[in-house]
């Protein structure tokens, strides 16, 4: 009997609503399709469950340093840091140097994610996460040029998809620095939108090393290419033709990734370009009837057209440790530094530091220091434990380039006229150079934001969108029926969940998440429900569901910062702080949504499920506020852990070093200030009739 009332509930209601969701599901390109395959799912994944499971994301190991990994940051990264001197490098040579250089390859900086089988030095994400950190706090150009090795390009595709016979040539030379690699993707006609590159090969015979081979002649214009001018080995996607069918029926193959020695005829480096100054080397690359045998393809014929896929499982890395990595150096310089100059600087005769004004700038930067570590720990935690988490690195690649840029505004702001005049002693300049870099690169902040979060999330986390999809495009009546009935249910479940949480008076941060994640399950199924395939174009409703998504995830990364800190009293104005401004966050985006979304009906169903009593997340008091910046100001264990594994030391030409000394020097004097002034009152208050 019940098995009946299945089929009839089939061809009743699931048949029509399976038509209705054809029509209404948005058109998707077979890149997209890859795009939004790659990668695994973490934890963010359950915030479109509504009920995130806290004991096992809390439960989840930290990042862990081995011995080996320690050894190598307090050696070889340490000299690095001491021989950097970024003013020579930005504003006089104008490049890393040769003997900086030297000093990489000999000590396998650019190996950093090669199997030791290959003498590479196979380092968890952590151990490269820290290296990118501790460098990019002495210069930006240098972890830039340690970056790319290790991101996207030649190793880390040939790691995962090369031919061992590429194996064994390439990664021993790259781990060495015998090769210097770099990937050519973005061209004059496609930048975020890759997947439309011009840059073509073509399947013939011509001659390589004085044989007839079977190879693609290849035509293309590629330029930021990261290395570019210094390059020995170029990593290049192109699309891949076989007119004359000379490996198979396919004539347009598709996107393909290869290796091209960067000497060979054909191939001309154009005009470095010069990033903000930033000065690491970058430029344009050209290649006219370059031909190269077929085995130059990564992963050999049987990868061929198979490159989007490649590149969108890999972007995990740039996206998910490089640019959180520097962004998060950053963020930790600019508290560092904002903290000791508002202590040391004094301005009517008090610390600046002591002005609400001043105070309320510090705070933010702090929150944001302590938010973007939390983030890249939780995200290389991942990494470490196998995952490509695709989606977290978006949300981090976004989130921690964006909070970098509002720290370093900030730190502007507190240093002043110090912070604008050029010299060896503005330790600001080249970190506020360098952000629109980090803003650009590896998909850019407005893409990431208003496309990609929520609709990569919403397709590849939600527990049956993806499912209904596929029964849509299979024909299969009977898994969209168990697919959509289990929506309904997930719906129903998720929007008395937020309802119900929303009477329930808490100040657990956690039971709040799980409000405002229930909230974003219910909008999320209520946006795509009612907008369809025009949710696509809505790109602002599209964002602020993303931004819903992010805080969500940012604020359970600082909670989880918090646990394996082993959650010190002394740090809870951080936390408190940085997620207090999330769930405020979360709050303003759903206000967003629910102003906007076009129909209204609908709208107003999302107010009453998710706020039924009303707005009452506010921002982090002044209280907080007040706290946070003394803690900046003041060296302590609480200070240490916001700016660990950075480069502090007081050595030439280090002028963070010299500041660090200032404030201990400042502190000092204030104590003795405080001493005479004691003694002076106490003579005052003394009377010879006592």
């Amino acid at each position: 009997m019940f098995k009946l009332l299945i089929r009839i509930r089939q061809y009743t209601i699931s048949r029509v609503t399976m038509r209705l969701f054809e029509r209404a599901m948005p058109s998707m390109s077979a890149t997209e399709r890859e795009a939004l395959e790659a990668g695994t799912v973490t934890f963010e994944g359950e915030f479109f469950s509504g009920s995130p499971n806290w004991k096992r994301f809390l439960s989840q190991p930290p990042v862990r340093l081995s011995d080996e990994e320690k050894t190598f940051l307090d050696g070889p990264v340490e000299e690095l840091c001491q021989k950097l001197d970024d003013w020579k490098i930005t504003a006089i040579e104008k490049r890393v140097s040769d003997d900086i250089m030297a000093f990489l390859k000999k000590h396998g900086f650019f190996g950093l994610i090669i199997p030791k089988h290959y003498g590479g030095k196979e380092f968890s994400a952590w151990a490269h996460a820290s290296t990118l950190m501790k460098v990019n706090s002495r210069s930006t150009a240098a972890a830039i040029t340690i970056a790319v090795p290790n991101s996207l390009g030649p190793a880390e595709l040939l790691v995962k998809y090369g031919t061992e016979e590429q194996k064994n040539y390439y990664l021993p030379r790259l781990a060495r620095g015998e090769e210097i690699p770099c990937f050519a993707l973005t061209s004059p006609h496609a930048g975020s939108d890759a997947a439309s590159i011009l840059d073509n090969g073509v399947i013939c015979y011509g001659e390589y090393e004085g044989k007839k081979t079977l190879g693609i002649r290849l035509n293309w214009d590629k330029r930021y290419i990261t290395l570019a001018p210094v390059a020995t080995l170029i990593g290049l996607a192109f699309r891949l033709h076989d007119p004359d069918h000379l490996v198979g029926d396919i004539e347009d193959i598709g996107i393909t990734c290869a290796l091209v020695p960067a000497h060979l005829d054909g191939i001309t480096i154009g005009r470095r370009h010069h990033p903000m100054h930033v000065n690491f080397q970058n430029g344009p690359t050209q290649g006219r009837d370059v031909f190269v045998p077929l085995d130059a393809i990564i992963g050999g014929r049987a990868m061929a057209g198979q490159g989007w896929r490649m590149l969108m499982e890999c972007l995990a890395v740039g996206r998910g440790i490089t640019l959180p990595s520097t962004a998060s150096a950053t963020t930790m310089m600019a508290a560092l530094t904002s903290g000791a100059y508002a202590r040391v600087r004094k301005q009517f005769n008090l610390p600046i530091g002591r002005f609400e004004g001043v105070e309320e700038a510090l705070a933010r930067i702090g929150a944001n220091a302590y938010m973007n570590l939390a983030m890249l720990r939780a995200n290389t935690a991942a990494i470490d434990a196998g995952e490509k988490p695709s989606l977290a690195s978006a949300i981090l690649k976004y989130h921690s380039t964006e909070r970098a840029r509002r720290a370093v505004n900030d730190a502007m702001d507190i240093h002043g006229g110090k912070g604008i005049c050029l010299g060896p002693k503005n330790y600001l300049s080249a970190m506020y150079f360098g952000l629109p870099v980090s803003i650009t690169v590896e998909g850019a902040n407005i893409l990431t934001r208003s496309l990609i979060i929520f609709g990569q999330g919403a397709m590849r986390c939600h527990p049956y969108v993806l499912k209904e999809m596929k029964a849509c495009h299979d024909k299969d009546l009977a898994a969209f029926d168990k697919a959509f009935f289990g929506h309904a249910l997930h719906i129903v479940k998720n929007a008395t969940r937020a309802f119900v949480m929303a009477f329930v008076p808490t100040q657990n941060n956690m039971q709040h998440l799980t409000r405002f994640s229930a909230a974003f399950a219910f909008a999320s199924d209520l946006a795509m429900a009612s907008m369809g395939s025009k949710l696509k174009r809505h790109e602002r409703i599209s964002a602020r569901l993303g931004d819903i998504l992010s805080s969500l995830y940012c604020a359970s990364a600082a909670l989880k910062r918090f646990h394996d800190d082993g959650s010190h009293t002394e740090d809870l104005s951080l936390r408190d702080y940085a997620v207090d401004q999330e769930l405020h966050n979360i709050q303003e985006a759903f206000i967003g949504i629910i102003h906007n979304l076009p129909n209204r009906f609908a709208a107003w169903i999302l107010r009453l499920v998710a706020f039924p009593l009303g707005y009452h997340f506010k921002p982090p008091s002044d209280r907080l506020a007040h706290q946070v910046a003394q803690t900046m100001m003041t060296p302590s264990p609480t200070r240490e852990r916001l700016t660990e594994g950075t480069y502090q030391k007081n050595v030439p030409p280090n002028p963070i070093g010299y500041l660090e000394e200032a404030l201990a020097r400042a502190i000092s004097s204030e104590k003795a200030e405080d001493s005479q002034m004691q003694r002076v009152i106490a003579v005052d208050d003394f009377s010879p009739n006592d």
